[in-house]
């Protein structure tokens, strides 16, 4: 057993591993900066066995992926041989979207298949209609950018140049496709050569035994969590999604927990739409993993074991499980950040004291270019307050995991300039705890772009719980460079002149708790740090502001 769990935490780290290969070979800000990739390790029956620390809706729908490609691989007579790589973006197969291209290598030891190497990669930009390859007006998922179903980029270990430059041919920005692509490959290299020494040292024997090992302890490591915890029963609820046109899309859940396991039915979700908000099948099981995970137990080891006792059923033909060619690419972004928020909702009933409310809600996603140049980043909000802790303030929350992007790369990479980063005062849910503050990041354009933003809480804010008030909704616009103000809808693209500004103005997170319990030296540290103003104590803290007002000097409470 000693044996197990010493080759189980190696696989973990050689994960890890893959994953520094990939970020300090990486060409992209994209993928270098902001570490937008996952590396995981899957079993011979394409089974999650080990994943890094990296983003939930790469590694939550890495098996579905590897299970698809091996499917359409078989399908298609393709056989699979040493040294070979698989590379694939299809999101009906791969499980999230375009942009995130997957490269899977077969592992063999003495001519046996005993794994899969995987990562996934977020490139900037894939071709399609809008720099970023993301939004937009397009209604089939080939005008997203290139497709590229389950392909050999690497054959007996020779690498298929024309291959990569047929897809550097297509995109806008070709040297960081191939620079990522190759890292890619680095990390797959990474990862075979450690995942094959720890086969030599411990024996393929023990190697698989230790992975039906940890398989079986993640199962019954959430069924005693759920019996340990007691709260059988079905919970349900439901929130919107802010679609195209003033369109709300509904996500509706239904949880039911019981002595064998946990059903997650989205059955009563809107239907699939002609605009890329829908979810592949594997961004919904990455998003409710998440959502289960970090709702009844954060310390969950996560692998194949826990899908034997979690259900997750999702109407074919719905925003959760759409068809081909339906467009995605906003789904695996905004859409996986709804259903964690709709799973907390309904499980907060029933785990009154781990749920916070509702954070940020958007991955605040902006896509921006012009001739020969593009990038893409996502924005931190506010994260919601916690049952007995405030939220945390401008943070990548839930299905992201990414950093911020550092503004000095930024304008050295990009004709832009930054002109405001900072937390967006007043912008948290009031309660006991408040919620996190969101963030104001704006930059001046030095020359002609197109902009997309696929963001979300703009018309409908964060919730609160046990009393809290929501947090506050996204606010973005753009001052042209005559003076005059745009407001922006949570999902456009425009195309903008040198000299424009855009705003970005995340959502805050929601508040636990009533406000009027609120600790005085609590809203007293927030004033003195600049986080809210008077005004705000004044509206939703009436009975500490009359205590302030006796205690402090004027001038110290008006910040």
């Amino acid at each position: 057993m000693a044996a197990a769990e010493l080759i189980w935490n190696a696989l973990n780290y050689i994960s890890e591993e893959m994953g520094i290969a990939l970020r300090n070979t990486a060409y992209s800000p994209n993928i270098r900066d902001r570490l937008d990739h996952s590396c995981a390790i899957l079993s011979s029956e394409a089974e999650l066995i080990a994943q890094a620390e990296h983003i939930p809706v790469h590694i939550g729908s890495m098996a579905i992926g590897l299970k698809n490609t091996i499917k359409y691989l078989e399908e298609g007579g393709i056989e699979l041989n040493e040294g070979d790589v698989i590379i694939v973006n299809n999101p009906y197969i791969a499980g999230t979207h375009l942009n995130d291209i997957t490269l899977v290598k077969p592992v063999f030891y003495k001519g046996r298949l005993v794994a899969f190497l995987a990562n996934k990669a977020h490139h900037v930009d894939v071709g399609g209609k809008v720099p970023g390859s993301i939004g937009g007006d397009v209604k089939s998922l080939h005008e997203e950018g290139i497709v590229i179903n389950p392909t050999k980029l690497v054959e007996s270990g020779k690498i298929n140049n024309e291959l990569i430059q047929d897809l550097m041919n297509k995109v806008r920005t070709p040297q960081y496709l191939k620079g990522d692509l190759y890292a890619q490959l680095a990390s797959l290299n990474t990862g075979y050569k450690h995942l094959t020494e720890l086969i030599d040292r411990y024996g393929l024997e023990s190697f698989s035994n230790s992975v039906k090992a940890s398989m079986d302890y993640a199962e019954k490591y959430l069924l005693n969590r759920i019996t340990n915890l007691g709260v059988y029963g079905s919970y349900q609820a439901e929130d919107s999604l802010e679609g195209y046109a003033q369109e709300l899309l509904k996500i509706k859940v239904n949880i039911k927990i019981y002595g064998k396991g946990i059903v997650v039915d989205f059955t009563g979700s809107s239907r699939e739409v002609e605009y890329p908000l829908n979810a592949v099948y594997g961004v919904t099981v990455a998003a409710t993993t998440y959502a289960i995970k970090s709702a009844i137990e954060p310390d969950l080891p996560i692998n194949h074991g826990i899908y034997r006792i979690l259900e997750i059923m999702a109407e074919r033909g719905s925003i959760l499980n759409p068809t081909y060619p339906h467009p995605v690419s906003g789904g695996n972004l905004e859409t996986s950040q709804r259903i964690v928020d709709v799973i907390h909702r309904a499980l907060a009933e029933a785990y009154l004291e781990q749920i916070p409310a509702a954070s940020c809600g958007s991955m605040n996603n902006i896509m921006i270019g012009g001739e020969g140049w593009a990038f893409y980043e996502t924005i931190g909000g506010g994260s919601g307050a916690r049952p007995r802790m405030d939220g945390v303030d401008g943070i990548h929350t839930n299905m992201t995991n990414t950093l911020n992007t550092p503004i000095e790369i930024l304008e050295r990479e990009y004709p832009i300039i930054f002109v405001e980063y900072r937390f967006r005062k007043d912008s948290s849910g009031p309660g006991r705890y408040r919620g996190g503050l969101g963030l104001t990041r704006a930059f001046k354009l030095l020359s002609k772009a197109t902009l997309t933003i696929m963001t979300d809480r703009v018309r409908v804010a964060p919730y609160g719980l046990r009393g809290g008030g929501p947090g506050a909704k996204g606010l973005h616009y753009i001052i042209k460079r005559d003076g005059k103000k745009i407001l922006l809808p949570s999902k456009i693209t425009i195309s903008l002149e040198e000299g424009d500004t855009i705003y970005i103005n995340t959502p805050g997170g929601g508040g636990y708790g009533d406000p009027n319990e609120r600790a005085v030296d609590d809203i007293l540290r927030d004033l003195e740090d600049g986080k809210i103003t008077e005004t705000y104590v004044r509206e939703y803290h009436p009975t500490q502001y009359n205590l302030i007002k006796n205690m402090r000097p004027r001038a110290y409470v008006d910040h």
